[in-house]
């Protein structure tokens, strides 16, 4: 963000111009420090045209962009070299414009005086919660090259179970969304066609016949009204997913479909155990491991899951057994599992292996459900083809016997 400034130098010449900052306080701090005195310090109103205006689709800063910039922090801290530097370096030369505009504002804070964590806390957008945590123990250890190597391998680890997750969904769903396109078509033009012959016969019509014509005939006069109730329905249902008790509910549902909620409860076991493995061998207390984890698990049956445990914890109950009565949800070998790490003190050791076995689950599961998917569709969309031609054709073979 840009802000114009006006103000006196040391000499008392008068001195104005642009800076980009964070925040207008920050502005005002980094021209202070430069031994301004500021008499006006405003926001500039950015004047944009169709040209100039950049998509946020498109521009996003990506998964696979943080782990690149996290293997640069980790050798460049390395090489012993500053921090400020670091991300004023990293922010002129990264392709992506987005994340270097990110870079260069976290540059700006430190050179104010800010902690490299409450720089970073400030892009929420591009650093998550989980990953300014892990930058503070690096801070406070003063290990941060080794802490940006384990965020760089955690969000490689994350980003390759997720990503193969979503991506066993895109085939079927193409699918799905091209038989729907033909069918919509065959509806709206093939079925009225042949619709004509069929009434102007006289012969008597079957049952099935008559529910494909009259489908035929709600998506030809009234399909701009269903488009819109169907776009209606889903905002709805996106509201409703994004209040308290949407999210609860919807978390139930995901957990509950057949088989996939099996891969789904693997792919968040997977994911807490990461996280506090990860937290947890960098030096963060189990407390604030877990209310972290909380807050990015992204699924509200774990997140209260988590919290009811942290609360235990903090009354002094034993992590295994604040998560003991979740056995639906946590199964009784992790819960065994940990109790084994926190009596021998290997605790993230423990929780590594069951993160490593579980990211194994979801990847088995994912092909499993990818060599399955296949043939279900093929038989799925057959039938759906066959019963559709089946009751156009069977009363124009009819006509045919009976002319």
């Amino acid at each position: 963000m840009q802000f114009s400034y006006k103000g006196l130098n040391a000499t008392g010449e008068t001195k104005q111009g642009t800076i980009d900052s964070i925040n207008i306080d920050n502005a005002i701090s980094i021209l202070q420090k430069q031994g301004l005195i500021l008499s006006e310090v405003n926001p500039v109103k950015e004047k944009k045209d169709m040209l100039s205006l950049e998509i946020s689709f498109f521009n996003k800063v990506s998964t696979k962009d943080i782990v690149i910039l996290s293997r640069q922090l980790a050798t460049l801290f390395d090489a012993q070299v500053s921090a400020l530097r670091i991300f004023r370096m990293l922010g002129e030369q990264a392709e992506n414009p987005t994340l270097g505009k990110h870079l260069i504002s976290i540059a700006d804070d430190l050179q104010a005086g800010t902690s490299m964590s409450n720089a970073m806390g400030k892009h929420g957008d591009v650093f998550s919660l989980f990953y300014v945590n892990m930058v503070r123990a690096g801070e406070e250890s003063g290990k941060l090259d080794d802490t940006f190597n384990y965020l760089a391998d955690y969000l490689d680890r994350t980003y390759a179970v997720t990503s193969k997750a979503k991506n066993a969904l895109v085939y079927p769903a193409f699918v799905m969304a091209t038989f729907a396109g033909v069918m919509i078509l065959m509806f709206t033009v093939i079925i009225p066609k042949i619709a004509l012959m069929i009434t102007d016969s006289g012969q008597p019509i079957p049952v099935y016949t008559k529910i494909v014509l009259n489908i035929s005939g709600l998506l030809i006069n009234y399909g701009l009204y269903v488009a819109i109730g169907v776009v209606i329905f889903c905002f709805l249902v996106w509201k409703y997913a994004h209040t308290v008790e949407g999210a609860r509910h919807l978390s139930e549902i995901r957990l509950e479909i057949p088989y996939l909620g099996n891969l789904y409860r693997k792919l968040y076991l997977s994911r807490i155990a990461d996280n506090l493995n990860t937290m947890i061998l960098s030096g963060i207390p189990i407390l604030r491991a877990l209310e972290i984890t909380a807050d990015v698990v992204d699924n509200e049956i774990y997140r209260n899951i988590l919290l009811d445990a942290l609360d235990q914890v903090k009354g002094g109950v034993s992590l295994s057994n604040a998560l003991m009565p979740y056995e639906k949800y946590i199964p009784g070998i992790m819960v065994q599992m940990v109790k084994v790490g926190e009596e021998t003190g290997e605790l993230g050791n423990i929780l590594k292996t069951l993160a490593k076995f579980y990211e194994r689950e979801v990847v088995n599961a994912v092909d499993t459900l990818v060599s399955l998917i296949e043939p279900i569709m093929i038989v799925s969309l057959g039938l759906g083809v066959g019963a559709l031609l089946a009751s156009v054709l069977v009363p124009i073979y009819n006509i045919a016997s009976t002319g």
